[in-house]
């Protein structure tokens, strides 16, 4: 594994019917994502796990990737989860998720996995339910529309620039019910893929959090941090962007990593990962689950799993202007950044 994580380090050194019509290519950066991010969540609200909406969702995905010219299928998975009840009585609940893949090939073997999960919240008991967590309505724009219109909007940037690298662009489902759909994905990589994964990039809760982090894998090399974490950073301050890292408050969480999204599964298998997301390491239990102070439009500093929260109504009146401002903050960081890391021909 060492000798696989040095391989890794020195690639990424060496190289420092549904349709949306809109084109990256003629609007500022950001632009797209946001509008993705709108109409995902808006059309498809409820995207929980092996629901109706979430096929369709998962659907609209790989069309607006086959739009762009990829290569791109769905990969369906079976799982489970615990539900619980009043009475406190737990059962099994079976799903059957979709996860979509967009393929850009580059010259050589080695890969760079482009990440969103595109489901929303299932309740898991029905206290969620009473407290209004997840459900048919609820439309997850931050959580994770916002993160989907990001990686799309990365595809159509890239459809035709040439790099030695090859990018993976992965939808997955079933992150809200423990990162099911990730787990399924890494489980179903060859050796050889897993060796040749130079780096995981998970895009999460993109906009109501106070700051955008930019946070590397515990197991994440050094060397491998400087050049992706690091350099995410240094390319935010190069354009005014306000960005940064998880300062440590919490001992659970070390400086500069991350917890508890899809990225956390190839962290644990070893490979490298980036985690982009916004929320505010410094306050609550500083573990990164509150998102911003509390007020009276986000009372628990959270939009998480709400319907009443997380829909693009209540963060464009709560926080005006904030997802177009934001994708395209995440966008001028992010494309620049990949193509680096890819060894794009520009």
């Amino acid at each position: 594994m060492f000798s696989a994580l040095r391989h890794r380090t020195a690639a990424l050194a060496f190289g420092v019917c549904f349709t949306l019509p809109v084109q990256a290519a003629l609007l500022p950066p950001g632009d797209m994502a946001s509008h993705q991010a709108r109409y995902i969540a808006t059309y498809f609200p409820g995207r929980m796990t092996g629901t109706p909406a979430e096929m369709l969702s998962a659907d609209y995905v790989r069309q607006q990737f086959a739009q762009m010219g990829y290569q791109s299928d769905i990969r369906k998975f079976t799982s489970r989860f615990i539900y619980t009840s009043k009475t406190n009585q737990r059962n099994w609940h079976n799903i059957t998720g979709s996860t979509v893949i967009a393929a850009h090939e580059g010259k050589q073997p080695e890969q760079i996995i482009i990440m969103a999960h595109l489901d929303t919240y299932a309740p898991r008991s029905d206290a969620d339910i009473d407290n209004n967590l997840g459900g048919l309505t609820l439309q997850g724009l931050d959580d994770n529309a916002a993160g989907v219109g990001v990686m799309l909007e990365l595809a159509d940037a890239l459809k035709d620039v040439p790099t030695q690298y090859s990018i993976r662009f992965v939808a997955t489902s079933g992150e809200e019910e423990g990162q099911l759909g990730a787990e399924n994905f890494l489980k179903r990589m060859s050796e050889a893929e897993r060796k040749n994964t130079l780096l995981v990039i998970n895009l999460d809760n993109l906009i109501v959090g106070d700051k955008l982090y930019f946070n590397s894998g515990k197991n994440t090399p050094a060397s491998v941090r400087k050049l992706t974490r690091d350099r995410a950073l240094a390319i935010a301050r190069s354009r005014g962007i306000a960005a940064a890292t998880n300062p440590g408050l919490n001992p659970q969480y070390p400086k500069g990593t991350s917890c508890c999204h899809d990225v956390e599964v190839f962290d644990k298998a070893k490979i490298p990962v980036l985690s982009v997301e916004a929320t505010n390491w410094s306050l609550g239990n500083k573990d990164g689950n509150q998102q911003r102070a509390k007020t009276r439009s986000f009372p628990d500093g959270t939009s998480w799993h709400d319907v009443r929260l997380d829909n693009q109504q209540h963060i464009d009146s709560a926080l005006p202007g904030r997802i177009e401002r934001r994708s395209r903050d995440v966008m001028r960081i992010m494309l620049p950044l990949v193509k680096e890391l890819a060894r794009a021909k520009t």
